[in-house]
């Protein structure tokens, strides 16, 4: 067999130095008798790859680990337990790449909230490749109307569905307020918008390109300057919600501050700064602060519908494809702010 045949081109993260992320080649992996080998059909790029890249991330990364946990694509190969799924099946993986069955929070569900649990990009190698090896029980069928580059995205509107439907509290006709116009703060507001909300999107100027997306595809208000207007315009109380998507410490104060009292927060951005302000406004105005982390089974169900649907679109936030050998380049257009989100096909 030659090297071409058990080998395989990977976007790999070596070191936890900045810019430590090259194009290497791999062994293709083994799998076990619960596991499949999936063949890659596109993979988004999330904006938790690009902090890896430029090393100002928050959480344990296991060097060196191909990047991508946004990946759809169809089984290849099946280990020798699997019964429900066939080579050449359309699926997408969730990201829960290892958890602990027997931990409590496994057992309840929700193994999302597993301590033990690892995820593809950063605990096991991701899909930034042509194979990679997923536990069946991680795995999804795509219906045919929903093309495989699309269900690669499963994965951050699971994020955003959790943040605003499951840890949010909207009944139509409220005013939520969403931090952060990148792909997961935008995917926020179209869950809010489905959720019968009235939504403000805050950015900076540099972001006017993907608050113009927010506005035109769905219909919420961008906002750079003049939030406390929008937000004290109705009766002078603040807004039902906030999604902080943005992970700053300045967006959760802020989020403090325009919230009117029994509201809540959902704080779905990562962030490793000190918060640096008091808290006695969350005690003052009885307001509810909801962390949101990951997704599970039900949520991926869902979401897999709303996609199909086109309930959920999420076309307007795709900036381009680029093959596996221009990774370099689909980060640099996505980290500049160019677009919202790149997907590589390997």
């Amino acid at each position: 067999m030659s090297q071409a045949e058990v080998t395989q081109t990977a976007v790999v993260n070596f070191a936890p130095e900045a810019n430590s992320v090259e194009l290497q080649e791999i062994p293709i992996p083994d799998f076990g008798a619960d596991e499949v080998l999936l063949e890659v059909s596109a993979v988004g790029v999330c904006g938790s790859d690009l902090h890896q890249w430029t090393a100002d991330h928050s959480w344990p990364v296991n060097y060196p680990v191909v990047l991508g946990h946004e990946f759809a694509g169809t089984v290849h190969k099946t280990g020798s337990l699997i019964k429900n799924w066939s080579e050449g099946d359309r699926v997408v993986s969730e990201t829960a790449a290892v958890i602990d069955l027997d931990n409590p929070m496994s057992r309840e569900g929700r193994y999302n909230l597993d301590p033990t649990r690892k995820g593809f990009g950063y605990g096991v190698n991701g899909a930034m490749t042509r194979f990679v090896r997923v536990p069946a029980r991680c795995l999804h069928r795509v219906p045919e109307p929903l093309p495989l580059e699309r269900a690669a995205l499963t994965e951050p509107c699971c994020v955003a569905f959790n943040a605003v439907v499951l840890n949010g509290e909207i009944q139509p006709g409220d005013r939520v307020v969403v931090f952060g116009p990148g792909p997961i703060g935008l995917l926020c507001a179209a869950m809010a918008r489905l959720q019968g909300a009235e939504v403000a999107v805050v950015g900076l100027e540099r972001d006017k390109g993907r608050l113009e997306i927010a506005e035109r595809f769905y219909g919420c208000q961008p906002i750079v300057d003049g939030l406390d207007e929008w937000a004290m315009e109705t009766d002078g109380l603040g807004v039902n919600g906030v999604v902080d998507a943005a992970g700053v410490s300045i967006t959760l104060k802020k989020s403090l501050d325009i919230v009117r009292p029994g509201g809540w927060i959902s704080k779905v951005g990562w962030g490793p700064q000190p918060l640096g302000f008091s808290l006695d406004p969350l005690v003052q105005k009885n307001i509810r602060l909801q962390g949101s982390f990951s997704h599970n089974w039900p949520i991926w169900e869902r979401v897999i519908r709303l996609l199909t649907t086109g309930q959920l679109n999420i076309e307007p936030i795709i900036g381009g494809t680029w093959s596996l050998n221009e990774w370099h380049t689909a980060f640099e257009t996505m980290h500049s702010g160019e677009i919202v989100k790149a997907v590589l096909t390997p």
